[in-house]
């Protein structure tokens, strides 16, 4: 599975791809130089049970760490992942 993340003006996201299929997609907001808000997470129904949410989110955690900076996951799956998922809280903006 391919996965591509691309940010244009304050909007960005991360898409993941197999076998030339669209298998999901994770949104985000730029909210400043050290800040993005993930917003919608959406996966194609024949990919469920793929891990793709995760490998997406996990893409962009990534790319946090590289540039250091923190997420704030408004959409309910990333929130219920950084719950459950102690080795990526570290970009995880505090309140």
């Amino acid at each position: 599975m391919e996965i591509t993340i691309k940010e244009q003006d304050n909007k960005g996201f991360a898409m993941a791809r197999e076998d030339g299929k669209r298998a999901g997609m994770m949104t985000y907001s730029v909210a400043g130089k050290d800040h993005i808000i993930i917003d919608h997470t959406e996966v194609n129904p024949e990919f469920k049970g793929k891990s793709v949410g995760k490998k997406m989110l996990y893409e962009i955690v990534a790319m946090a760490r590289e540039k250091n900076i923190k997420i704030t996951p408004l959409c309910p799956f990333a929130n219920a992942m950084f719950k459950k998922s102690t080795d990526i809280q570290d970009v995880l903006k505090q309140s």
